[in-house]
């Protein structure tokens, strides 16, 4: 008896065990605004970007600390050994104590400053700004393309789940049809023919509700994945494709500033920045530089003096130093040249990727307007759709009408609700590229 309330407890922990292994699973409600804000928080190449960004800010620091004086410290001590003397060749030596002594040390500081480069110095310090510049765009510039594919995976979410439900109340009215026709069959008012394709387009209407279930899963997973949520997480839109759309006229000031707000405009305008910067620096390099410069020790002993004596001293000096390097004439000749043609084929560039952004912009903003017109004949078609399904339901089933006519019906009205989930979804996604393409996302 023993060992059987044994083995019971033993399964029974077995099986409280495998328990948290399902309910591990979490379910999160959202809003289309939670996702973007958890995107911002926990998305890894957002992170990323942003730990660029401060390296970039690290290395302006830098750049400007740069310009600080120099001011180093140095120290030296050395033991001689006894100097050998020659007087009659090398054959006749004697050695003596280096005189005035045989240990001899120095302690030093010494400082420098450029007053003077050319305009280098300062031309480093507005590179790393632009630098630091160009990583912020960079920054904004993912994070609203995470926020697209975020928003994309959501309403994709959204859609399938309500296609789900949609297929649901089509496999409902599919098995009434099947127990109806069924009925017609066994009082010899069908032929079986109709009641084998009735059960075949059940079947077929649930290897669709399947095939949108595991798209969904595919979504779900995608948008866990972006926002760095744990595997199998469950997530529930909380929000409606079905609510008020912008009107296309308030998107009219965002179409007509996209060639000025683009990203990829503004990043090439930054990368202009950076080579015009770069000439100045490289024209910087024909000038001299100037430098003051000074230092104060210690010495011992006193080499200063004839004969050097044994006694320590003291002594510091400043002065100014400049210098110019002659071969900056030939040297930096092709750089300048280098860098005026790449300038001028970023120029080029700008101009294709502006009237590139402003094209995106305006078919977006078409294909918005198209989504909300298509809304409008949706919702109307849907109606038309159900009256039609349940006029040909009621002739069939009272032998006015073929079964042919009657899937047709159905149909009909399923793609009538998939039209309008789509023109939803689509709706919301060309406003959101929109706003992408725009610079404002």
């Amino acid at each position: 008896m023993k060992s059987i309330v044994k083995q019971a407890l033993t399964a029974l922990s077995a099986i409280v065990f495998t328990l948290p292994s399902f309910a591990q699973d979490s379910i999160y409600k959202m809003s289309l605004q939670d996702v973007l804000q958890l995107a911002k928080q926990k998305n890894r190449q957002i992170s990323i970007s942003q730990t660029e960004e401060d390296a970039v800010s690290a290395e302006l620091k830098d750049a400007k600390i740069s310009k600080l004086p120099y001011v180093g410290i140095n120290g030296s001590y050395q033991r001689f050994s006894k100097v050998t003397l020659y007087d009659g060749g090398l054959s006749d030596g004697h050695s003596i104590t280096r005189p005035p002594t045989a240990n001899s040390a120095a302690l030093g500081m010494e400082s420098s400053v450029t007053i003077f480069a050319g305009g280098r110095q300062n031309a480093a310090i507005r590179e790393q700004q632009i630098r630091k510049d160009l990583a912020s765009l960079n920054t904004l510039d993912l994070s609203g393309n995470i926020y697209l594919q975020a928003i994309s995976a959501y309403l994709n979410i959204i859609r399938l789940t309500e296609q789900d439900t949609v297929i649901t109340e089509q496999i409902r009215r599919a098995e009434t049809r099947v127990k109806n026709i069924d009925a017609l069959f066994r009082n010899q008012r069908v032929t079986r023919s109709d009641l084998l394709r009735a059960q075949l387009i059940l079947d077929n209407q649930k290897l669709s509700r399947e095939q949108n279930e595991n798209d969904l899963a595919i979504a779900v997973s995608r948008l866990s994945v972006l926002l760095d949520l744990p595997e199998h997480t469950q997530i529930i839109p909380t929000d409606s494709v079905s609510g008020e759309k912008p009107a296309p006229a308030s998107l009219t000031d965002f179409v007509t500033n996209a060639r000025q707000t683009s990203y990829a405009v503004l990043r090439t305008q930054q990368q202009q920045k950076l080579l015009e910067n770069r000439i100045k620096a490289i024209r910087g390099a024909y000038l001299p530089t100037l430098q003051a410069f000074s230092a104060y020790g210690v010495n011992y002993p006193n080499n200063l003096m004839f004969p050097p004596k044994d006694q320590a001293f003291s002594v510091g000096f400043i002065g100014i130093r400049a210098q110019y390097a002659i071969s900056s004439i030939y040297h930096n000749k092709d750089k300048e040249r280098a860098a005026k043609i790449r300038l001028s084929a970023l120029q080029t560039q700008e101009s294709v990727i502006r009237d590139d952004a402003n094209q995106e912009a305006n078919a977006l903003h078409i294909k918005y307007n198209e989504s909300l017109h298509r809304i409008t004949v949706a919702e109307s078609s849907i109606a038309q759709a159900s009256a039609n399904y349940k006029i040909v339901s009621a002739k069939y089933f009272n032998q006015l009408a073929l079964l042919t006519d009657l899937l047709d019906a159905d149909n009909l009205y399923l793609e009538s609700k998939y039209n309008l989930i789509r023109s939803q979804t689509d709706a919301l996604a060309f406003y959101y590229r929109l706003l992408y393409t725009t610079g404002k996302l």
